[in-house]
């Protein structure tokens, strides 16, 4: 079985190595091509000339890009796509991702939803949560593949579900953060010692979570090195916002968080990572 990934970003890149330093990994492609070259450089595989000549010489196909590259590339691999099973690892809307996994059906593919929960430093360490939406044929094939970056692949149900899962994740974590981030301010108005905060909200407080103890760190230091960027947590609120008005769902707290990682990114803080909400509340 002949694997290939389209998209060498932050977490594909990752994604890519742990595949390929198991043997599974036999092509990439990515827009810029010197990242894909180098990536076959030092991985030993095959860096195809496009999408479509990627899914030519594979018979399963991941996909780990940003929302507005992904239909794009699924329409370009249609005609290749006949037997063959397409992952799309990236984070878009559930609806157009079942649109997408519809198209693929008709041209004799089969497609599968599968974004992910987890950091850069997660995928790297193999600990990644991966939420898979698509049809239980062939699903096993899929797991067995993500196996090898993932420390859980959780089943979700059909097209979409995947994605849904992921939105209701990133929901919470988007407003968690934004409150986190309004918490530790008031802190340090109030002069208390940061290193204390970070203590108090990692370690005595009711509150605490894994999130916390990975942000509140990056607070009090001012260390905003991408786990997870601004710009994505505030198009991932977008998509959250977009499905609740078509299921008729309140969302009123993300709501109000979108507008704030809005106004952070207006500030310049889209390529940071998005515990420098915290910035915008200092200010």
């Amino acid at each position: 079985m002949k694997i290939g990934l389209i998209g060498l970003g932050v977490m594909g890149w990752r994604i890519a190595a742990n595949l390929a330093a198991d043997g599974l990994l036999t092509h990439v492609y990515n827009r810029t091509r010197e990242k894909a070259l180098e990536f076959s450089r030092k991985y030993g595989v095959e860096a195809a000339g496009s999408p479509a000549d990627l899914a030519a010489r594979t018979d399963v196909i991941l996909t780990v890009l940003s929302d507005d590259a992904v239909a794009q590339t699924v329409s370009s691999l249609l005609p290749a796509v006949a037997g063959k099973i397409l992952v799309d690892m990236s984070t878009i809307s559930p609806t157009t991702s079942q649109q997408l996994a519809s198209k693929v059906a008709d041209a004799g593919g089969v497609m599968f939803d599968a974004p992910i929960i987890g950091t850069s430093i997660a995928v790297e360490k193999r600990q990644i949560v991966v939420l898979v939406g698509g049809p239980r044929d062939k699903y096993d094939v899929v797991e067995g593949i993500l196996r090898h970056t993932a420390s859980t692949v959780v089943y979700v149900g059909p097209n979409g579900y995947g994605l849904y899962a992921k939105l209701v994740n990133n929901l919470l974590l988007g407003a968690y953060v934004a409150a986190l981030a309004e918490a530790f301010n008031f802190g340090l108005k109030a002069g208390l010692d940061p290193k204390f905060l970070v203590d108090l909200l990692t370690k005595y407080s009711s509150a605490r979570s894994p999130t916390s103890e990975l942000k509140a760190p990056k607070m009090a230091s001012g260390d905003y090195s991408v786990q997870f960027a601004m710009k994505h947590m505030r198009k991932d609120l977008e998509l959250v916002q977009q499905e609740a008005r078509r299921l008729k769902a309140a969302v009123p707290l993300s709501a109000i968080s979108l507008q704030l990682y809005r106004l952070a990114e207006a500030m310049g803080l889209s390529e940071q990572d998005f515990a420098a909400i915290l910035e915008l509340l200092r200010r």
